[in-house]
C-alpha cells in the first residue's frame, strides 16, 4: 500500500521533521494513540516507538516500529510488529524526491506480512482498504504541519506534549 503528497518545503526540512520519529504523533494520532519511545534519542537510525492502533475490531492493538535505515535526505524505513504476540512483521518506507519549486514528494508504503490465515483473513476484510484511507489522512497532516507551522517539529493546533520514553 503506497500513499504519496507533495510539500512544500525543501526536502531537507522534511527529513529532519520525520528523522525525529516523536513527531510522528503529531500527523498519526487519529489512528495511533499512547505513543512511548522505546529509547532516549528519538532521532536518526534505531529510534522507535510503540503505540496503540485504533482500528475497529482489533483486540490486539498494539505496535511498534523502529527506525533500521536512515539515507539522509531522501530515504527513512521502518520496521516493527503488530497484532496478537506481535507476530504480524511490518515494514514502512518513506521516500522524499525533490518537486518543482523547492518542494517534496513523499511517498509512504507499508507493507504487513500476516503471520497466520486469520490475519491474512483481518486484513482482507477491510484492513488494507482502512489503513490507505488513515495512512492518507496523516499525509495530508503531515503536509498541514510543514507547511503551516512555525518550523518544523512546531506541534499543530491542538496537539498534546512531546512523546517520552515508556515509564518516563
Amino acid at each position: 500500500m503506497t500513499v504519496s503528497i507533495l510539500i512544500s518545503a525543501p526536502r531537507e526540512r522534511v527529513f529532519d521533521y520525520l528523522q525525529d520519529i516523536a513527531n510522528h504523533p503529531q500527523f498519526t494520532d487519529h489512528y495511533l494513540v499512547d505513543w512511548h519511545l522505546t529509547r532516549i534519542d528519538p532521532v536518526g537510525l534505531g529510534a522507535g516507538a510503540r503505540f496503540r492502533i485504533k482500528a475497529p475490531a482489533n483486540r490486539f492493538s498494539w505496535g511498534d516500529a523502529a527506525f533500521t535505515e536512515v539515507e539522509r535526505p531522501h530515504r527513512i524505513v521502518e520496521a516493527g510488529r503488530m497484532g496478537k504476540n506481535n507476530r504480524i512483521r511490518t515494514l514502512g518506507v518513506y521516500d522524499l524526491a525533490p518537486a518543482a519549486d523547492g518542494g517534496t514528494r513523499v511517498r509512504f508504503t507499508f507493507e504487513s506480512v500476516p503471520a497466520k490465515l486469520s490475519d491474512r483473513l483481518m486484513e482482507g476484510l477491510g484492513g488494507r482498504r482502512w489503513l490507505r484511507r488513515k495512512n492518507q489522512r496523516a499525509m495530508h497532516r503531515l503536509r498541514s504541519i510543514l507547511e503551516h507551522a512555525e518550523g518544523a517539529g512546531a506541534a499543530p493546533e491542538g496537539v498534546g506534549r512531546r512523546i517520552t520514553v515508556a515509564g518516563g
